[in-house]
């Protein structure tokens, strides 16, 4: 008898986030037990889970270790993870050994546990660049273009109250850089991951360290390195302004970038993800949490320290 799968109280409690989370978490477990049993896979370890997917260890019919990935079925960021994974053919990344996309459901080569976190943040910025050689490559039609999504993105930009949270200047900055990167036929044509940080980089025993958990896009590589800025910015704390630029200048300089490029789209990230939230505030009818308010100082920080 397969194995039930119990689905972690942290990802349960986003039934709250609206009545599609409420039906993929109902049909989660059965969809599991289904896909275990198809594959014939035996439950090795306990259930991981990201903000709309769950990992579970698993060995094949051989013996072979793998995990299986399940993601929720409305979330487009991820519809195309498979096919990205299926292009790097594991250079670079994690292996794909089987996938289902109607039911969102990957094999995955097993990795190790240990991430990017540990490392000294430069040191970690040297071992994405090098990663981003490989896995820039020319995109897969099917992939949706991150210039369809910034002009979304940055027309709710637009609209944004003079009163918020976030200087006017830098709002316009952002929106100028905007216009120029969506109309550049740059912008577009390489896979890019979307989202590559420190724990989305995991260690593994064919190479030291290989990319999980893409969104995956046909962009322009230097779209891709804001990321690395955002996150451990606790690390960061009395020299923020030297910290954002040690990182920024590792991963430019060690993946080849162009520098000016890809502070412009640092730039355009962080104002779109301040707004993010000044957007959430206005649909919930609140004032910004003081959550939301850090978040907005951070991104603004970023935004500041790449440019001065």
């Amino acid at each position: 008898m397969t194995e039930r799968l119990v689905v972690p109280a942290r990802l349960e409690a986003q039934r709250g986030l609206g009545e599609e989370w409420g039906t993929w978490l109902d049909a989660l477990p059965r969809l599991f037990a289904d896909v275990v049993d198809e594959w014939e896979l035996i439950v090795d370890g306990a259930v991981m889970h990201g903000f709309c997917s769950v990992v579970v260890p698993v060995r094949t019919r051989s013996g072979g270790p793998a995990a299986l990935k399940m993601s929720n079925d409305f979330d487009d960021e991820s519809e195309f993870e498979h096919l990205a994974l299926q292009r790097w053919g594991g250079d670079g990344t994690v292996r794909l050994l089987r996938a289902d996309p109607a039911r969102r459901a990957m094999l995955l080569e097993r990795l190790h546990p240990e991430d990017l976190t540990d490392l000294w943040d430069v040191e970690a910025c040297e071992v994405v660049a090098g990663l981003y050689r490989r896995i820039h490559v020319p995109a897969m039609p099917q992939l949706r273009t991150v210039t369809s999504y910034v002009a979304s993105w940055t027309a709710a930009l637009a609209e944004m109250p003079r009163n918020a949270p976030i200087p006017r200047r830098l709002v316009e900055q952002a929106l100028s850089l905007a216009r120029d990167l969506v109309a550049d036929e740059a912008s577009t044509g390489t896979l890019v991951h979307g989202d590559l940080h420190y724990e989305n980089v995991l260690a593994a025993d064919r190479e030291p360290w290989l990319v999980i958990d893409p969104k995956p896009m046909s962009g322009d590589p230097h779209y891709e390195p804001a990321p690395m800025l955002w996150n451990r910015f606790d690390e960061l704390a009395g020299d923020i302004r030297g910290g954002v630029r040690r990182r920024f200048h590792a991963l430019v300089d060690g993946a080849g970038l162009d520098e000016d490029r890809a502070r412009d789209w640092v730039v355009v990230r962080m104002v779109i993800n301040a707004h993010w939230s000044v957007e959430d505030a206005q649909r919930a009818g609140r004032d910004l949490s003081v959550d939301e308010r850090e978040w907005i100082t951070r991104c603004i920080a970023i935004a500041k320290a790449v440019q001065e």
